[in-house]
């Protein structure tokens, strides 16, 4: 019979598959790269074993916690286990590399599997993230593209993308537009992965990456939403070559209403947000914004936000974070065949 191997460098070896055995909870916050979530535990199981262990006995809550596991294993068994071969070869891991992934990894290595456990746990694994992210980002060389709000910024350099051209699409891996109305919108108003599970993901998109070619990125702040940037990545951010893209205003509020249809079906959301700017620009003007969404003057509300507010913020913000602004480049509208055109002259 075979035994767990256990290593603490998981990230060298390839594996059939990465089993997480922690709870949904756990495993929603963050998680390997590519890891596949069989609780041993549940988040219901493994808060009522933990009031056992603090209310009765450490002996009680062993007691179930071992029934529970059995069932749970049981069941992964049954349902994720019976079609591996004889060559399959997981890394198990749960906290911080105790009971719950031992529990997994004998029952699989008694099979005959060839079963690796990572000592320390998801802990080891957060360790080499925030490790991999002090020194990581210093290893390229970064283009910023900016321009006032509803320049399609992000639309460009997606597009980039898929010419083959290293972006880091920050505000993709936030979950968030990176604006006071910024939340993304599927259905309802999505939610943004923690501060955790944010930089898990830029690591995983900086390790695909050349560091022989330069990673284009959009111009941001230190926050997207409620997640921060790397200390590294921003310093290097901030000291990059900008490029401008110069769209008319009336391009840019047509941009934004189509990018933002939620905020004009959903009018409450959108007040909600806005009432966050009570203190800054008053009642007066807050009630202005508010009539003219009442009246569904969305080209002339937009028109103001951006004049009033977000033009401001962006030269503010610009101001005090990038100041190499080498090139600024014209664009009409945000057609293909325009976005098309500024490609060219971008990678030019």
């Amino acid at each position: 019979m075979r035994s767990p191997v256990y290593t603490s460098t998981p990230w060298t070896e390839t594996y059939s598959e990465i089993i997480d055995v922690r709870s949904q909870s756990e495993f929603a916050e963050d998680r390997v790269p590519g890891a596949l979530n069989f609780p041993v535990l549940n988040d219901d199981e493994r808060a009522n074993v933990g009031t056992l262990y603090k209310q009765i006995s450490a002996f009680d809550a062993r007691k179930v916690g071992a029934s529970l596991v059995a069932k749970n294993i049981s069941q992964h068994l049954a349902h994720h286990f019976t079609d591996k071969d004889k060559d399959y070869h997981p890394l198990v891991y749960c906290w911080r590399g105790g009971q719950r992934s031992n529990s997994l990894a004998l029952v699989l290595s008694q099979i005959g599997w060839q079963v690796t456990v990572l000592e320390g746990g998801y802990k080891t694994y957060r360790a080499h993230v925030r490790e991999q992210l002090e020194h990581l980002p210093k290893q390229f060389t970064y283009q910023v593209l900016c321009g006032l709000t509803g320049s399609g910024k992000t639309h460009i350099l997606r597009r980039l993308a898929q010419r083959d051209v290293q972006v880091l699409d920050l505000e993709g891996l936030a979950n968030h537009r990176g604006s006071l109305l910024g939340q993304e919108w599927e259905g309802k108003l999505s939610p943004q992965p923690s501060q955790k599970r944010f930089e898990s993901l830029i690591l995983h998109e900086l390790q695909r990456f050349n560091s022989q070619k330069p990673v284009w990125v959009e111009a941001e702040s230190s926050k997207i939403g409620q997640v921060y940037l790397p200390s590294s990545l921003w310093q290097q951010m901030k000291q990059a070559r900008c490029v401008e893209v110069q769209l008319p205003t009336s391009a840019r509020i047509d941009w934004l209403l189509q990018e933002y249809p939620h905020l004009v079906t959903h009018p409450d959301i959108l007040k909600n947000k806005l009432m966050r700017l009570k203190s800054r620009y008053g009642l007066e003007k807050l009630t202005q914004w508010f009539q003219l969404i009442d009246s569904d003057q969305w080209e002339t509300l937009v028109g103001d936000l951006l004049e009033a507010h977000y033009d401001p913020t962006y030269s503010r913000s610009m101001s005090h974070s990038y100041d190499r602004v080498e090139q600024r480049l014209p664009l009409s509208d945000l057609s293909d065949a325009k976005v098309e055109a500024f490609l060219d002259e971008l990678s030019a």
